[in-house]
């Protein structure tokens, strides 16, 4: 049985590492996937999945108007071969979108890998992850550390002079010099 896979984390926890892992895998086994990314997503190439190990693999765009269900099923009418769907930065989902992803796992039996964070820089859920938490069948926690070596489950947005952000838009595309993944109690008191 198909089935819809959130795995979730603080930033830096090797969420694309691991999808780049399970893309292997599939290839690996002469069995093809389909790889989504977010198009804003310019960090290192549009259209590329990339980890922070040097890892990378070509992707298909996506934004907040993009059809999944439908990009699928056609890709899969055309290559019987696609057994997994692999989706980066997956927050960045409508609900929309996680209802079209639930489908393609549902309808069309294929596994959804679903990678990204489960909260903002306030606390506060995106959009997407807050429907993969409670629709996914799967929930898969990737751990990660903050520098007290307590497990790191928030994320901290960063100036340029090391000092936490609170305030701002929710989406502010960066890497480790914006963001840091902190445990809850240094989320709280801003310590870095």
């Amino acid at each position: 049985m198909a089935k819809l896979y959130f795995y979730y984390s603080a930033m830096n926890a090797g969420k694309s590492t691991t999808l780049l892992q399970s893309n292997y895998n599939y290839h690996e086994r002469g069995m093809h996937t389909l790889i989504f990314t977010p198009a804003f997503d310019n960090r290192h190439k549009i259209g590329k999945v990339a980890s922070r190990i040097g890892l990378e693999a070509d992707a298909i765009t996506f934004d907040r108007d993009f059809d999944f269900f439908t990009y699928i099923q056609n890709a899969i009418n055309n290559d019987p071969k696609i057994k997994c769907i692999l989706v980066d930065e997956t927050h960045f989902l409508t609900k929309k979108q996680v209802e079209q992803l639930a489908s393609v796992a549902d309808l069309l039996r294929i596994p959804v890998l679903c990678y990204g964070l489960r909260t903002d820089f306030q606390g506060e859920p995106f959009e997407g992850s807050k429907y993969l938490l409670c629709w996914a069948q799967d929930l898969i926690e990737i751990k990660t550390i903050c520098h007290c070596g307590s497990k790191a489950t928030m994320v901290l947005r960063i100036d340029e002079d090391q000092k936490p952000v609170r305030t701002g838009a929710q989406v502010e595309i960066g890497g480790n010099d914006r963001y840091i993944s902190v445990c809850h109690k240094h989320f709280v008191s801003g310590e870095i």
